[in-house]
């Protein structure tokens, strides 16, 4: 079953961890995006891993904060897709930090 979960993390650097993330990521990802938005898809086999199938993270920046949303192919492959979204953008924000990421889990 589909997982999704959303988060709006408060940044006023939304558009530059946007882009640090996607261009850290298309080394070996799909990867589109713009300084405003952009997509990433995890492959369900990346890094060895055997998920049921792919997942999308998708981003928007704004002024105040960084939206992000996960769909993955189960809640596993969710709560291990959040976690590696929250160590590299606390990596990239390591002047922020500790971001807050207060996620909306829904059903997909």
């Amino acid at each position: 079953m589909r997982q999704a979960s959303s988060v709006r993390v408060p940044t006023p650097n939304g558009s530059r961890y946007l882009q640090q993330l996607c261009k850290h990521w298309a080394h070996n990802l799909t990867v589109e995006y713009t300084p405003e938005a952009g997509s990433v898809v995890f492959p369900h086999n990346a890094r060895g891993a055997d998920w049921p199938g792919d997942a999308t993270l998708t981003l928007q920046a704004r002024p105040d904060a960084l939206d992000c949303r996960l769909d993955a192919s189960s809640a596993e492959h969710l709560s291990a897709l959040k976690g590696a979204l929250e160590r590299h953008l606390d990596r990239f924000a390591f002047r922020e930090v500790p971001l807050s990421y207060p996620w909306q889990d829904e059903a997909a």
